[in-house]
């Protein structure tokens, strides 16, 4: 598949205790990776971003620590989270100018510990 960090299709994160995640945003992170939930900007800011510790492993899917990361919908697997993501991007467009920019939303990683441009 590719590199983790250069997947632009939407990714889901199971993690060890097999709650899924569908993963707004990835940025590559010094402990492993950084995240950003699905409705991360109507949460206080710490709540909707988090880190998963551990080398990132694979070429899709791929593995951090014990969590698992795959391609939200391959296969049609996993409808319920990938409504979720539909949700989510519509809920996007309609913000239209209103939503975090591109760079904002680097930014915000960037004070989490992130690596964007790397």
């Amino acid at each position: 598949m590719a590199d983790l960090f250069t997947v632009t299709a939407p990714l889901l994160l199971r993690l060890p205790d097999g709650t899924l995640k569908v993963m707004a945003e990835v940025f590559r992170h010094p402990q492993g990776l950084l995240y950003f939930d699905l409705y991360w900007d109507r949460q206080p800011v710490d709540a909707g971003i988090h880190v998963v510790s551990g080398e990132v492993r694979g070429i899709g899917p791929w593995k951090i620590g014990d969590s698992i990361i795959t391609l939200l919908g391959c296969h049609g697997s996993h409808p319920e989270q990938a409504a979720d993501y539909a949700a989510w991007q519509y809920y996007i467009e309609q913000q239209g100018r209103d939503f975090p920019s591109r760079a904002s939303i680097e930014l915000l990683a960037r004070e989490h510990g992130a690596q964007p441009d790397s």
